[in-house]
């Protein structure tokens, strides 16, 4: 199965409530690469890579959140996977 690249907007309440730690605990879970970062505008964005089972798993968690985060939108783009990340990470 090829790897594929998805680009997650996501919103609500997503900040201050351990939302990039928490993906970077499941991404690392999942084996999946790329990063995630907070917004200025509130929202966080992920980029991940790996294999399509694999994040679709990550988009399901990422619909939820941790505990205390509140979903509201995710916009999601996929594109071609490039491999340029090792690992995942908080940027």
């Amino acid at each position: 199965m090829e790897n594929k690249r998805y680009i997650l907007i996501i919103s609500g309440r997503v900040q201050g409530v351990s939302y990039r730690m928490s993906a970077y605990e499941k991404a690392q879970q999942l084996a999946l690469a790329g990063w995630v970062r907070n917004l200025s505008d509130g929202r966080v964005e992920m980029v991940i890579e790996g294999p399509p089972d694999k994040l679709q798993k990550m988009t399901d968690w990422a619909a939820q959140g941790p505990r205390f985060a509140r979903v509201s939108h995710i916009d999601m783009t996929e594109e071609v996977a490039t491999g340029e990340f090792g690992d995942f990470q908080i940027r």
